[in-house]
């Protein structure tokens, strides 16, 4: 017959695989240290640095630099993974809607290496992010942010979040964010700025661009 310590060891050993399961699953349990969510959470990274909202589950910023890179990697199946101790956004509030996994600090920007191309994929940086701006006009700009860095140097970028009083709160928690501001500032100190509500685009890239002040 087990002894009673080997009985508890049995149960936390089966305690600490669901735990991991979880985890696996997309679950937003923090299996390190339950605690209170942060409405404002400074992580630095090895691409971008964000200001992550742990109550609306999206960043409230985030910034990085566009290279003149050469790509020697390709993203393949890279998926969005989740990141230990932070409470983000998960596949559930994706599924079955409008909203995209919205990068923002772009994947083809960073992929002079493997690592720095994962890096990218981190729930840290993505948003809930309608799936016609995505793939669309907030697109094309990153493309011309990457022309604009062969010609221009070195690129530093800032995105904000900007949360309506009425913006929209999914089922699974998790905050939609009401438009993201923009911000290119380039080696000569010169500025350029660009506002996206969030939702499908109506004209070209050029158009969403706003006064800096």
């Amino acid at each position: 017959m087990l002894n009673n310590k080997l009985i508890f060891k049995y149960f936390i050993g089966l305690a600490l695989l669901f735990l991991v399961a979880c985890n696996k699953e997309g679950s937003k349990i923090d299996a390190v240290t339950p605690r209170a969510k942060k409405a404002s959470f400074l992580i630095e990274g090895p691409i971008f640095t964000v200001d992550y909202n742990e109550m609306y589950e999206q960043p409230n910023w985030i910034s990085y630099q566009v290279r003149d890179i050469v790509k020697v990697a390709d993203r393949g199946s890279l998926d969005f993974y989740l990141v230990d101790s932070v409470y983000t956004s998960n596949d559930k509030d994706y599924y079955a809607n409008p909203w995209d996994k919205g990068h923002l600090a772009p994947a083809a920007a960073f992929t002079d290496s493997y690592d720095n191309l994962y890096a990218t994929f981190s729930y840290l940086n993505c948003a809930l992010q309608r799936d016609s701006l995505n793939r669309g006009e907030w697109a094309a700009l990153e493309g011309q942010a990457r022309i604009w860095a062969k010609t221009r140097g070195t690129i530093d970028v800032r995105i904000d979040l900007l949360f309506d009083t009425d913006h929209q709160i999914l089922e699974t928690g998790a905050h939609v964010p009401s438009g993201f501001y923009k911000t290119f500032v380039f080696e000569d100190g010169t500025k350029r700025c660009f506002y996206f509500p969030n939702s499908p685009t109506q004209a070209g890239w050029e158009d969403y661009e706003v006064d800096c002040r």
